[in-house]
This record gives C-alpha cells, structure tokens and sequence, in this order.
C-alpha cells in the first residue's frame, strides 16, 4: 500500500474538515446544538475520506481497478484537491481505464490551469488512449509554456510518440506541431525523425538538410542524414560525412560514423586513417579502441591490434572476456601456448566463450594432458544444445589430432544419441567412420543427413567421393559429386572429387582439367596428390614429380600425399 499517498489524503481530510471556525477562547458556551452538529459534521466527513482512500488503495492492492478508480475519482470530484484527483488520475490510467482519466485531468486542469504536470499528463493519455487528433493543442500549448527550452522539447516529440503503432499519423501531428517553428533546425529534424520513421526516406532527407542549412555544423543531422543517405548509396553517405568531417574536424561521431561505412565497403585503407585520427583525438574512448583493434588484425598488423587489445584490457570496456579471447588467439599464433591458455580461462561469457574453452583443451592436448583437456570441455556449461555440439565436435576432434580415431567416432555416436538430427554432428560422424574403415556407417550417416537437409553440398561430396575412393558405383558417385559441385560450383575440395571420379571412369583429360582448376584455386596437398597421379597415368611425370615434391615440402605430414608419394616414388 502507498501510505505516502495515504498520508497525503489524510491530512488533506483532516484540513478540510477541521479547518471550519472554531470558537474563540472568552467566547460563551451559548450554543451548544449548533457546535456539536459542526462537530458531527466534520466527524463524518473526515470518516467518508478516510474510508474512500482505505478503499481505493486496498482495491487497488487486492486486484479490483474499478472499485479503486472508483473510490479515488469520487474523491477527487467532491475534494478538488489537486493531489487527490492526481492520485485518481494515476490510478485510472495505470489502469488503462483512459476515458476516466482524462476526464480527471480536465477537472485537474480548472483547478490547475497552469500545471505543467497536468498538461503533459493529459497529453501522454492522449497517446496511450489513440487520440491524437486531440493532442496537438496540448503539445503546442507545452511548447509555448516552455519557449527557453523549445528546442530541447521539439527533438523530444518523437521520443515522446515512439511506442504509438500508427507512424503516418504520428508524422502527421509533428508536421501540424513543429511547421510553426521552421525557422529552428529542432523543427526540421523532428520532422524528419517523424517522416523516416514512417518510411518517407525522401521527406526525411529534405527535411534533415532544411535542418543543416540553418546549422550547419550540427553533427547529429549529419550523421541522421548520412545513415538515410546509404539506404540508397553507401558511396553517397561516405562523401557527405567526409565533406562534414573535413569542415568540423572535432565532429567525433560524425568521423566514427564515416570510419564504419568505409568498413562496411571494404575500403579498410581510408578506415583506418579515420580511425587514427579518432584515436589521436580521444586515445583512451573504448568505442574508438575496438574497432581500431579489429581493423589492425584484419588488415595484418598484429602489434597495433595487440596493443589496442591490452590497453582496452585496463579500460572500462565491457566486454573483457572478448579481448581475452583474441588476445588468446595473438600468443597462440605467437607460439606462446602459456599465455594463450591464461587468456582464454579468463574468457567467461559471451559468443566466444565455447570456442576459448575448445582452444584452452586444445592447447593442453598438444601438452600432452588430453585427459584434462577432455575434463575441461566436460565441465563446460553449454547453455544451448548448439553449444553441446560444438563441445563435442571439440572432443572429437582431440582425440582424432591424438589419433585415435575410434574413441572419436564413440565420442560423436554417444552426442547422436541425445541429439539425433544434428546436422554437424552426423556429417562429423559420417567422415571419422570413414577414417575407422567403416563405410557402410558413412554411407549410413549421409542419407541419414540428406533426408534431413537434401542440398548439403558436402554430404554429397562425402558420400560421392567416398564411393570414389573405393572404386565402386562410380555413376552414382559421379552424379553425387556433380549435384554437389551445382550447389558449390567454386569449392575446390567439390573439384578435387569430381576430378577423382573421372579419373576413376577413365577421363583423363576432363579430370585433368578439373584438377588442374582446383589446384589453381587452393593449392592443397590431396588435391596435389590427386593432380600428381592423373599426370603420372597420362606420362607426364616429371611434372608429377614436381607437384608431389613441392605440395611435400609444406605438407610432409599429409597421409593423403604420403600415400601417393609412395606408390608412385618408393
């Protein structure tokens, strides 16, 4: 119960009905009768309000608004008080009961005419209540009662009129609310926020420049201008911030805004000298250290994104398990597994935290603690079954890098035991069965897949080239492999199998070509091996020689290539 509320009321009772004359002290006693009906009379009141506010409160608490707005509103008619019919007017439309409420601000408002309070509660029930028509007069007499901060309030409208569905009409009261004012930027861009918000992009931009030629320099109507501008060209966006930027050399957000669009066209370059001058202009805003740090990395300097990473570590930025994580990523290409390891334990949340745990395991695997890296990923609280996937896809993958294929396949036939459609962890199941010797459950696996998703390109490949490899019906591998290659017509690992069938068939020279083209696009040591040993059939072996001798100089750890090597090279 609001007994500050009830308080108020009560003392408003006791002042109206104490508040009558009274008799002065030397005064006779000479009516009795009248005093004590004056008496009774105020008695009686003050018990009615007490007992209105005890009821209205108690309703309210217990669940029944209308016995509540009831009690409250018969209140604030017979008190016009301006406290009670607050009260009651805010009980009315909390509980939605409009039409009550804003008769309770008309009666606030003759009591009140002047109370800003009154007015811009009138005004929000218009709103809520979908009368907008109505609410114009409010929102101009608002605005003129406030003429020093007119402003301010005309770039408050929209904020204001957010949650209202019907948008045209909420653009259609600011224009009638805001044209008085055209000779205020605030004025224009209202109206702009209106119009883009009621998808006039057109209106929106005609309106944000009217607002820039009176102030020119205002840097949010020319980040609003540019953000309307990339809807139709990012281009276009890019040279209005650069021009603004280039007058307004302080316009931070402005500059931030440019340095994003040229991200977003992959013109890293001129980004990244945006992002400098961010930097130098505030060196210690996390907002400017972040994306300068991804940039840095993207574009390959490694020192001045490590150096963004740590400082960012020291800073206010939110997201600290993020920075653990790339910083994570630095030492383990750095070849330092200690630190590496350190950085991702402290990755505690957020979208990287599974694959920090899955690296930290991996590092401790190639340390020689696999059981304990298999613990770790154990203990890891998935929050989603797609997290479980990939924890598992984790685990597997450890044991097959230990090579021990068969507890990998054990590992992943457990997982589809509880999530039996997991795309990933079949497909995953389907290759570490071919790698036990096991076909028959790869083959199993993938038609298992292609009920599930027909146009996986890769269970197509798998399956296509498995048959392949096995030199066994080499038309259905051929026409697997082609409905994967239609699907992926540039994958080159799709090539390199579709390469392998035809040079099962006996084409020589399409799998030639095939290979040939892969090879082009990833120089990958199978593919190699599968290149080498088509010239080798076709007598063009020196070159095959120099194509297995070089994909072993980078390779020399590939089984595929071994093998190759040495059938064709004992």
């Amino acid at each position: 119960m609001q007994l500050k509320l009830i308080a108020a009321a009560l003392s408003f009772a006791l002042g109206l009905t104490l508040g009558g004359p009274v008799l002065a002290a030397g005064d006779p006693p000479a009516r009795p009768i009248a005093k004590r009906l004056v008496q009774a009379s105020s008695e009686d009141l003050l018990a009615r309000t007490v007992f209105q506010v005890l009821i209205g409160e108690f309703a309210l608490r217990r669940g029944d608004p209308k016995l509540s707005s009831d009690a409250w509103a018969d209140l604030a008619q017979r008190t016009r008080d301006p406290k009670v019919i607050a009260r009651a007017t805010e009980i009315a439309g909390g509980t939605r009961q409009y039409e009550r409420a804003l008769e309770l601000t008309r009666l606030w408002l003759e009591v009140e005419p002047d109370s800003t309070k009154a007015k811009q509660t009138q005004s929000s029930l218009l709103i809520l209540s979908n009368r907008l028509d109505e609410l114009a007069p409010q929102l101009t007499a608002l605005l003129e009662q406030d003429k020093p901060n007119l402003g301010t309030n005309l770039m408050q409208l929209n904020r204001m009129l957010n949650k209202h569905g019907d948008k045209t009409a909420v653009q259609k009261l600011i224009d009638r609310v805001a044209t008085p004012y055209e000779n205020l930027p605030e004025a224009h861009f209202a109206m702009a926020q209106a119009a883009a918000n009621a998808g006039d992009n057109l209106r929106a931009l005609n309106e944000t420049e009217k607002s820039l030629q009176l102030r020119p320099d205002w840097e949010i109507a020319a980040v609003a201008r540019a953000q309307l501008q990339a809807q139709q060209s990012a281009n276009t966006a890019i040279d209005s911030l650069t021009e603004f930027v280039g007058r307004n050399p302080g316009a931070h957000d402005a500059r931030l805004a440019l340095a994003r669009l040229l991200i977003s066209e992959k013109r890293y370059d001129e980004s990244r000298k945006q992002f400098d001058q961010l930097i130098k202009n505030t060196p210690d805003n996390p907002e400017v250290m972040y994306p300068v740090a991804m940039l840095a990395l993207q574009q390959g300097d490694t020192v001045t994104g490590r150096a963004q990473l740590e400082r960012l570590l020291t800073s206010d930025y939110p997201d600290k398990s993020n920075i653990h994580f790339f910083l994570g990523q630095l030492d383990q290409e750095d070849k330092k597994p200690d630190s590496a390891l350190e950085h991702f334990r402290q990755v505690t949340a957020g979208p990287q935290f599974i694959a920090a745990r899955s690296r930290a395991a991996l590092i401790m695997m190639q340390q020689g603690k696999l059981d304990a890296a298999r613990e770790l990923l154990h203990n890891t609280q998935s929050g989603t079954p797609a997290e479980r996937v990939q924890l598992t896809l984790a685990e597997s993958q450890l044991l097959r890098d230990a090579g021990r294929h068969n507890d990998a396949y054990i590992v992943l036939d457990s997982a589809l035991s509880t999530q039996p459609d997991s795309t990933e962890l079949i497909y995953e199941a389907a290759l570490t069965a071919e790698r036990i010797g096991k076909p028959e459950l790869l083959e199993s696996h993938i038609k298992h897949l292609l009920a599930i998703k027909p146009d996986h390109a890769h269970a197509l490949n798998a399956l296509g080239y498995s048959l392949a490899e096995r030199n066994v019906r080499l038309t259905e591998a051929h026409d697997l492999i082609a409905k994967a290659l239609s699907l992926a017509p540039e994958d080159p690992f799709i090539m390199d199998s579709m390469g392998w069938v035809l040079y099962r068939q006996g084409k020589l020279a399409e799998a030639l070509r095939t290979l040939e083209a892969a090879y082009k696009i990833k120089a990958d040591p199978e593919i190699a091996a599968h290149l080498g040993e088509v010239l080798w059939a076709m007598n063009r072996k020196d070159e095959a020689r120099g194509i297995l001798k070089e994909a072993a100089k980078t390779n020399p750890d590939n089984e595929v290539l071994a093998g190759t090597l040495k059938k064709l090279l004992p």
